[in-house]
């Protein structure tokens, strides 16, 4: 059963677009519809077998879930670090182990905000009718995620693939589709070939550092910058390639998956869809830095030869001038915003989803419907803790 994307970029910028300038106006309230809206379009877009993914979602249980995670955040934020401000002059005559142990005490509440929205967004998508879910744990994967980071760090980063299974071994292990459950097959050790371009860029750094070491700076430098280059490519191809191998290490109901994306096209999709993204918004940004400049010292940009350029915008005044400088950079937000997703977001999407295919597609049939989760808190704390949850 192979998997289609379907869906034009025209549709998609003038969604995205629109949707953009509603949040504008609306001071921000407005992207919990947004968010919905342009999942209902990404989700119908992806079909496997020729069956549309649906996102029932609501933008009411998004904004509610929100504002409860905004007041269980305040009260943390200022009762916590209150209690631990007040310890830490007490004991230390300064601030810095609050502020300390303040962040690390968010750290948890990161992890346990990305499990929650997984299974929020899991739990509010259908295929040929049956919703897909998640079993509550997400204190479980918060402690495992910090243990696991702390195990990576500690050994330099050779245990990543150690936590990549785990992690992910967790959460797939507690998906269901409809009374179907997941089940992550594999070892991590199966991951360690996903490193092999990390392991050369540091050899080559090694090499470039050993050539500095012997008063050869230039090729030295030139060596490490060129390692550098293999390290970014090293961790794209980390996460397509792990993908890879996790998704085809899955089964449901005895369906199995495989996967075949490529790392260097996923790379250029971002480099490239960054750059035309970048030139579209690149003329209102220089305008929008000729404006604060303005605001700042007309007399700066006289001196550097510019006086003809900006005789028409001097002569608007200045609260003029500040109404412009701010339409352009809601003008260049919105632009970039809807871009990227044209350009790089549903790329990427098709570029894996095309590549998707289900066997036996006939073991799928018997699976029947599960019950509604609730879910109260949607994405609350996502959405307050910003952990990169927008699809």
């Amino acid at each position: 059963m192979a998997t289609e994307v379907v869906g034009t970029r025209k549709t998609l910028f003038w969604l995205a677009l629109r949707t953009g300038v509603l949040t504008v106006l609306t001071l921000g309230f407005y992207r919990f519809w947004m968010r919905t809206r342009l999942r209902r379009w990404y989700w119908s877009a992806i079909r496997p077998g020729g069956h549309p993914l649906e996102y029932v979602g609501d933008p009411i249980e998004k904004l509610l879930g929100f504002l409860f995670a905004v007041v269980v955040l305040a009260f943390y934020i200022g009762i916590v670090n209150l209690i631990l401000m007040f310890a830490s002059f007490s004991l230390f005559q300064d601030n810095f182990a609050a502020y300390a142990t303040s962040l690390v005490g968010v750290i948890p509440l990161w992890f346990y905000a990305q499990y929650r929205a997984r299974r929020y967004v899991l739990a509010r998508t259908r295929w040929r009718g049956l919703r897909f879910g998640l079993e509550p744990g997400a204190w479980g994967y918060a402690w495992r995620a910090m243990t696991h980071w702390a195990v990576t760090i500690l050994s330099l980063g050779l245990l990543l693939p150690r936590m990549t299974f785990w992690l992910e071994k967790y959460k797939a292990d507690r998906t269901f589709f409809g009374t179907a459950r997941m089940a992550q097959g594999g070892t991590w050790t199966m991951l360690y070939p996903a490193m092999k371009p990390m392991f050369l860029a540091l050899a080559v750094a090694l090499a470039g550092g050993a050539a500095i070491l012997s008063d050869n700076i230039a090729v030295g430098s030139g060596i490490c910058i060129f390692s550098g280059f293999i390290g970014l490519y090293g961790l794209v191809y980390y996460r397509v390639d792990t993908l890879r191998r996790l998704t085809e290490a899955k089964t449901i109901n005895g369906v199995g998956f495989t996967l075949s994306p490529n790392a260097f096209r996923v790379l250029m999709i971002y480099v490239l869809g960054s750059l035309l993204a970048a030139a579209a918004v690149f003329f209102p940004l220089v305008l929008l830095g000729i404006l604060m400049l303005l605001i700042q010292s007309g007399d700066m940009l006289t001196d550097m030869g510019l006086e003809d350029m900006i005789a028409p915008i001097a002569g608007m005044g200045r609260y003029a001038i500040i109404t412009a400088s701010v339409m352009i950079y809601f003008t260049i937000f919105l632009l970039w915003s809807a871009l990227t997703n044209v350009f790089i977001t549903l790329p990427v999407i098709r570029h894996y989803f095309s590549s998707l295919t289900l066997s036996p597609a006939s073991a799928a049939n018997s699976i029947r419907q599960r019950p509604r989760d609730e879910f109260e808190e949607a994405e609350g704390f996502a959405d307050a803790l910003d952990v990169g949850a927008s699809l």
